[in-house]
């Protein structure tokens, strides 16, 4: 009985560890580099360059030798009957002799080997696919950008509706005691019942924002999760706090980071355009050149009355050819001299398109660095009115229990309080995204 009730629990335990949810946990960077690893856009994003390796073969075996074989019978049901001139067979001049050639049945296998010996448009395609290659590799190193980005703003938000509710709460139980006290002043004549309803309207707004402070907490959680690959409902824990991440986002010295252009995945993948479009020119050039092709093939054809071709003794007869096809552009009518000279416009463009991305670039440094010192400003001068509006409170809610302040001076300071908490909270994760949008630029991770 001992050792049937030890399996029983050992069995029990075992259920109940199997069948627990594993539970996440993460610092930014490590819900960063799990993102990148297991966002869906990420995973296609590895696909693609997959996919561009595998079309750069696929484009570069075009020109390597190709074997095709075939092999055709026939049956003739009803084999097809051709006059002759009767004196072929003795017969009287002016009549005919009615022949069948050939027997009813046939097989024909042949195999062909083709080899194209010059292509101007293959040389110019095969140059194309390294560019395409690289192309694949930006686009990657963009969509992980995209993801880092995401995971940061994701990330912030959740820390951002952690701390609203835990502020809110905090500011809901203080507005609970002043509620309780002010009641009770009221019911033995010692406070008017504006101050009671006046808390009651702040109390009511308070409860309404915590709330919704709830919701965010879960959706933003769940965005969060969908960032980074995870299950909707998946039970993920956060391992940093929102003031801590913030100081450790702030360092100016970044701003003395010099910006390699090279290195900016936008510049990289507008010379990923300069490339295409030159390729382009080249390829409506080549179509003037002309191709030259070679071509070996094989075979054996067997003929029967029936069908014996697997018989062992049936005759097949062997036959094999060797050619060369050379293909020559003569004219046409100047279709293919407006194709190049429209490319070479492409690639003008394109030209002009990358002056635009390398100022483009350079102005959303300089805006990036802007927007990331006044996130650091906006942040410490929310952090000193914070300290401001809390000390004003409190001197509000001892003049209001001590009778000196009235019910909408109070007011005044909560509500002033209030929106302090707020700007504070959100300048804090402000600092964090605007960090992440200038290393971006700069393609510098912290």
């Amino acid at each position: 009985m001992r050792n049937q009730l030890i399996i029983l629990i050992t069995l029990m335990a075992f259920i109940l560890g199997h069948g627990q949810e594993e539970t996440y946990s993460f610092t930014l960077e490590e819900a960063i580099a799990f993102a990148l690893e297991n966002n869906y856009s990420a995973i296609n994003a590895d696909r693609d360059l997959i996919d561009a390796q595998k079309q750069k073969w696929e484009t570069i075996a075009d020109g390597l030798p190709q074997i095709s074989g075939a092999v055709n019978y026939q049956n003739q049901l009803i084999q097809q009957v051709v006059q002759l001139p009767g004196e072929i067979a003795g017969g009287e001049p002016g009549t005919f002799v009615e022949v069948v050639f050939g027997q009813p049945q046939q097989v024909n296998a042949s195999a062909t080997l083709r080899q194209k010996i010059f292509d101007g448009s293959y040389i110019v395609g095969v140059q194309a696919t390294k560019a395409f290659l690289r192309y694949s590799a930006n686009n990657n190193e963009k969509t992980a950008q995209e993801v880092r980005k995401a995971v940061v703003e994701s990330y912030g938000n959740v820390l951002l509706a952690k701390e609203s509710v835990a502020i809110l709460q905090r500011n809901k139980e203080t507005l609970d005691k002043n509620l309780y006290e002010t009641t009770k002043l009221f019911e033995n004549g010692l406070s008017d019942e504006e101050s009671v309803d006046q808390l009651k309207i702040t109390l009511s707004s308070i409860e309404n924002q915590l709330k919704n402070a709830v919701r965010l907490e879960d959706i933003t959680l769940q965005m969060l999760n969908v960032v980074m690959g995870l299950d909707l409902d998946a039970p993920t824990q956060l391992k940093e706090d929102l003031e801590n991440l913030t100081q450790e986002q702030i360092d100016l010295g970044i701003m003395e980071t010099d910006l390699n252009l090279e290195e900016n995945v936008d510049y990289k993948i507008a010379l990923n355009l300069n490339e295409q479009r030159y390729f382009e020119w080249k390829l409506a050039r080549s179509r003037a050149l002309p191709t030259l092709n070679g071509f070996v093939s094989y075979g054996a054809l067997s003929f029967g009355d029936q069908f014996t071709f697997f018989d062992r003794g049936q005759d097949y007869f062997e036959f094999s050819s060797f050619g060369i096809d050379l293909s020559i552009p003569i004219f046409s009518s100047l279709k293919r001299s407006a194709s190049t000279q429209r490319a070479k416009i492409a690639m003008e463009k394109a030209k002009t398109q990358l002056t635009e991305a390398e100022q483009q670039i350079r102005l959303q440094l300089e805006n990036a660095k802007s927007n990331y010192v006044l996130a650091i400003e906006q942040y410490q001068t929310s952090k000193e009115n914070l300290a401001l509006a809390e000390r004003i409170e409190n001197k509000n809610q001892i003049k209001y229990t001590e009778g000196l302040a009235s019910s909408f001076e109070l007011r005044q300071a909560q509500t002033q309080l209030y929106t302090a908490q707020q700007e504070y909270l959100q300048f804090m994760v402000d600092v964090i995204n605007k960090k992440t949008e200038l290393e971006i630029i700069l393609n510098k991770q912290s």
